[in-house]
């Protein structure tokens, strides 16, 4: 079942089109991987799914659907749009003035929820989820910049998952994270499918193959912009590339 669909989506930024003609089927309750060369336009994809850049300016046409839900659509709002597909980004963004607690429910306050039963257990259940729980039960009332940065970036996610998104979308999240914290993090992507659909960006091929079930292959074209090229099941791409590029870029040889 396809949980999120791109249909011909173009993204650009005033004369410079960064992505173009993108059609793309995000199955649900699956990992799907967005790799290529840096500037072929995957974070720009990842962030047209959330409507991120209508506080940039850029302009994206064509059709991304959340379910049978056009999240351009008229009467839809964008902050309905993230309270359903969460994002967390390449460095991790805690606020740096609340707490550890404060942190992880801060999405469920601008939502409207006040009760303090209802934050308390959506808090204990998503930092749970983000394997942080045990960490921190002890010291919620604490800054949440005391904490080291792969907790940081896992306190992201479970204030992403608090808010119980039906999409979570991951630009490079271990980028900035050395290799115990991005084990810890990759456990976590891969024991939140059933219930998340998750979209990631990665330059790392081999975290690709460990967390992915899919594959979304992006490359620039002759003009310099960005293009999917092939997109479907991680081993299928990885192993007998369809189009020529893949397997060069595969190889070593598009960079």
């Amino acid at each position: 079942m396809t949980a999120v669909t791109l249909d011909d989506v173009s993204v650009t930024f005033g004369a410079h089109h960064a992505v173009r003609h993108v059609t793309l089927r995000l199955q649900r309750s699956r990992v799907t991987a967005l790799i290529g060369p840096s500037g072929c336009g995957k974070t720009t994809v990842l962030r047209a799914i959330n409507r991120m850049h209508e506080q940039s300016g850029a302009i994206v046409t064509g059709t991304v659907r959340l379910g049978d839900v056009d999240i351009y659509g008229p009467g839809i709002a964008a902050e309905h749009v993230r309270s359903r597909i969460g994002m967390v980004f390449q460095r991790p963004n805690p606020f740096p003035s609340m707490s550890i607690f404060d942190n992880t429910v801060a999405g469920l306050r601008l939502a409207g929820i006040r009760n303090k039963r209802l934050l308390r257990e959506a808090a204990e259940q998503a930092l749970h989820h983000a394997a942080l729980w045990d960490v921190v039960k002890d010291r919620l009332d604490q800054p949440a910049i005391r904490l080291s940065g792969g907790q940081q970036q896992r306190l992201c996610i479970a204030r992403a998952l608090a808010v119980q998104p039906e999409v979570l979308l991951m630009d490079e999240p271990c980028s900035a994270l050395d290799p115990i914290a991005t084990a810890k993090v990759e456990d976590l992507i891969s024991r939140l499918v059933p219930d998340v659909t998750v979209v990631l960006v990665t330059h790392n091929m081999f975290q690709a193959t460990r967390v992915s079930h899919d594959v979304a292959v992006f490359l620039l074209d002759e003009d310099r912009v960005g293009e999917l090229v092939e997109a479907g099941p991680i081993e299928k791409v990885f192993s007998s590339p369809a189009d020529p590029r893949t397997r060069d870029y595969l190889s070593g040889h598009i960079g």
